[in-house]
């Protein structure tokens, strides 16, 4: 790795961490309802939507109200995104006359961006047209991203308000989740894309005329804007079917440093909020600091293996599948950040990486999309962890676990168990059943332990709402749409239950004041014991899998063998 390489991997984390307070600081006044920047144009707007739609702002919601008004909203996007799909044909804005979209594969399509998914079994713009593109796919990028910073908004309100019984309101989180955070960021990261040659327009596709003679159709549509909020959303997907690898979605250096540098700002931001929210800034930096330090070891592994010889073909380093216009370094950069904040966009396909390469990227996802994570996503299921930790610290101590100063019961520790299994068990479970049946295991690139990682990687990606790929698998045949589907919802939904329970649960609890045996949660040791049962809980679940795909095809590769 060049020094370049090197100097732009310091400088991607250095501003990184100077963002975190300066976004996080921003959304503690948001959600707080304080006066910031952005309120004296924006709190017109935001009153005229409460009074279109008839919300009162100040009415607060119980757990099981705010869980009801969540669902529901997702489902309505869910419908209207299936329902623009199944009659695109007869609709406007369809210059490249794009029939309706097959049902099965609908069905997967709007499952995937109602969950923040972004799955893609099909080439974007051969598939959908411009208004499916607009209206279905760019607004579920912002909803659902939204989705996703209210119910954690909700959880930290759970975790430090006293003997209370409400926790917001979803709809006022949502909109300002949107409207003060999403919508300015996106504009402003939009209009510097379509400055470096990303294409914003409503043209159908270019005839041109290549150099070898030949007639090629180039893309055209509104690219610029949805890749603006899939990244910062932590959406993924592509306008066009290569996704970040295509010049019209990344044009140049600059394009593909911001892009890959949006992916993680709102996530890293979102634990300083979380600090300020509970009174405890040691509590978000605690945080910031394990995902870090798990983001890193896992981009460290990854860039060795990668440059690492590769006894099979006798090279020092492996370009293929890489973006050769940015280097290894950098497609490796953006395949750890991706897949550690549940993003799934792609400059390079994960089915070239290294085996071990792969195997970390798969990882990545498999510990629950924790490590930065998705929007709103990446917090709430680390304070899952946190709770778990918290139990377990309790445990060998002999004292009755308590986190920030609210006793830890039963009933959060089975509904924290629940959020980790269920995702876990949808991976596995579909996994295996892939990989016994003709319809499964006939969508194969590759036979061998790659196969079997491919189908992993798959499943892996829709339950931890991901929405990267390997690359090498067909997923788009009423198998695999209905079946990662179906694990889409559990990814989603099987996560936000128990955590707006758990929420619910907590918000009643008095605070007991901290005593000589009060186990810290703010220090270096909690952060050592998070990471510890962060990996173990990844590596005793997934661990038999991983030996079977990557790690089985790593030893082979390095005796020189294929197969």
């Amino acid at each position: 790795m060049s020094a370049l390489e090197l100097l732009q991997i310091i400088l991607y984390f250095s501003l990184l961490i100077a963002c975190v307070p300066l976004l996080g600081g921003f959304m503690v006044r948001v959600f707080a309802a304080e006066r910031n920047l952005l309120t004296p144009v924006l709190r017109p707007v935001e009153n005229g939507i409460y009074w279109l739609v008839g919300i009162i702002a100040d009415e607060e919601q119980n757990w099981k109200q705010y869980t009801l008004a969540m669902l529901l909203f997702n489902v309505m996007g869910f419908v209207v995104v299936l329902l623009l799909q199944l009659f695109q044909g007869a609709l406007p804005l369809n210059p490249a006359g794009l029939p309706n979209v097959e049902p099965a594969l609908a069905f997967n399509t709007a499952t995937s961006f109602m969950t923040n998914t972004n799955w893609q079994s099909y080439a974007g713009e051969t598939t959908m047209s411009q208004l499916t593109q607009m209206l279905g796919l760019a607004v579920q990028n912002f909803v659902s991203a939204a989705t996703g910073i209210a119910v954690v908004i909700a959880l930290t309100r759970g975790l430090v308000r006293r003997t209370a019984s409400t926790l917001g309101s979803f709809w006022v989180d949502m909109t300002r989740s949107t409207l003060y955070v999403l919508l300015p960021l996106s504009i402003v990261l939009a209009v510097v894309l379509v400055s470096q040659g990303v294409v914003q327009n409503f043209s159908p596709s270019v005839e041109v005329t290549t150099l070898a003679g030949e007639t090629q159709a180039l893309p055209q549509g509104p690219a610029a804007s949805q890749i603006a909020i899939k990244q910062l959303g932590t959406n993924g997907g592509g306008f066009f079917n290569t996704n970040s690898a295509h010049p019209y979605e990344n044009p140049n250096a600059l394009s593909n440093f911001l892009q890959v540098f949006s992916i993680l700002v709102i996530p890293a931001a979102l634990t300083y909020t979380y600090g300020k929210m509970v009174g405890s800034q040691k509590q978000g930096w605690v945080i910031f600091g394990v995902m870090l330090v798990l983001l890193l070891a896992g981009l460290t592994v990854m860039l060795i293996s990668e440059y690492s010889g590769n006894p099979v073909y006798g090279t020092a380093a492996m370009l293929e599948g890489k973006e050769v216009r940015f280097g290894i370094a950098n497609s490796i950069l953006w395949g750890s950040v991706t897949t550690a904040a549940s993003n799934g966009s792609v400059n390079a396909m994960h089915s070239s990486f290294s085996p071990l390469a792969g195997g970390i990227a798969m990882l990545n996802i498999m510990l629950g999309e924790v490590v930065f994570g998705g929007v709103g996503a990446g917090l709430y299921g680390i304070l899952i962890f946190v709770i778990l930790t918290v139990f377990i610290a309790g445990l060998m101590v002999g004292r009755t676990p308590e986190y920030l100063g609210k006793k830890i019961e039963s009933w959060e520790i089975k509904m924290a168990i629940l959020a980790i299994l269920l995702p876990s068990a949808a991976i596995l479970l579909f996994t295996a059943l892939a990989s016994v049946t003709d319809a499964g295991l006939s969508s194969r690139a590759n036979a061998g332990a790659h196969g079997l990682s491919e189908m992993l990687y798959a499943f892996t990606s829709a339950a931890g709402n991901n929405g990267s790929a390997f690359a090498g698998l067909n997923a788009n045949v009423p198998f695999y749409n209905i079946l990662l589907g179906l694990t889409m919802w559990v990814g989603r939904f099987g996560v936000i239950l128990p955590a707006l329970a758990i929420a619910g649960s907590m918000v009643g609890k008095k605070v007991a004041p901290p005593s000589p045996g009060t186990f810290p949660t703010d220090g270096l040791l909690f952060g050592v014991l998070l990471v510890a049962v962060i990996l173990i809980v990844g590596a005793l679940t997934f661990f038999p899998a991983l030996s079977l795909g990557p790690i089985v095809e790593q030893l082979l590769m390095n005796a020189g063998r294929t197969f």
